[in-house]
């Protein structure tokens, strides 16, 4: 699904040049579901915008589903992202004026999907996550759980290959991450999808297929989680 290439990003030069990411190549395969850990500021973030095409990239090549990601225009990396990835922060990004369902729907209006099919497809995206009821409540109105919700139902509106999350359980209690992470599993298992998590949260990782671990722009560890090895 993802092949990471030698991958190397750099900010500054000369006395302030920062190798945020050191020669990283990484394979992930479809359906995967890969944790990323590793302390403040070892590139875990980095990482994942390179991967998603966020962020440019000083050299390598990141493959996605054997399209390199970063040798075309912008443009066509903005649509390719747009139409087969999904995002999930822990900020959740929602914006305060539109209703759940507004913002769930509103990547696919951007897509020019018809209005009446963007509303359906939203709504259906916000059932998945159990949130039907609360489809017209703007995020004032939403606990942070909910808010979580709704950004995993727009992550998925439009059916993404695969799903990046950066820290989507950081601000959430234990009771609410259960239910991301339950979430995430359904989704995984009923339709593919691939996810890369970064997190600092071993619950997180435990429910991985397998855990990176970085330090200063390298990947210096790959772990199955016991909870995985006792499945096998």
């Amino acid at each position: 699904m993802i092949e990471v290439q030698n991958l190397w990003r750099t900010y500054g030069g000369g006395e302030v040049r920062v190798d945020a990411l050191r020669g990283i190549s990484l394979a992930v395969e479809r359906g995967e579901r890969i944790a990323v850990m590793g302390p403040s500021g070892c590139g875990k973030t980095t990482l994942l915008n390179c991967m998603s095409g966020i962020d440019t990239i000083t050299s390598g090549h990141v493959l996605l589903e054997g399209q390199d990601l970063h040798r075309g225009s912008a443009a066509a990396r903005d649509q390719y992202r747009a139409k087969k990835m999904g995002f999930v922060f822990q900020s959740y990004n929602l914006i305060p004026v539109l209703s759940a369902v507004e913002n769930v729907e509103l990547p696919l209006l951007c897509q020019g999907v018809d209005v009446k099919e963007a509303r359906e497809r939203a709504e259906v995206a916000l059932t998945r996550v159990g949130l039907r009821e609360r489809a017209h409540h703007r995020p004032s109105e939403l606990s942070g759980g909910q808010h979580q919700r709704v950004a995993l139902a727009r992550a998925i509106v439009n059916n993404p290959a695969v799903v990046f999350a950066d820290e989507p359980t950081g601000a959430l209690d234990r009771a609410t991450t259960e239910l991301v992470l339950d979430l995430f599993d359904h989704l995984n298992r009923v339709d593919n999808i691939t996810f890369v998590i970064v997190t600092h949260n071993p619950e997180v990782a435990e429910r991985a297929d397998r855990v990176i671990y970085m330090d200063s722009g390298e990947i210096v560890q790959e772990l199955v989680p016991k909870r995985r090895r006792r499945e096998r």
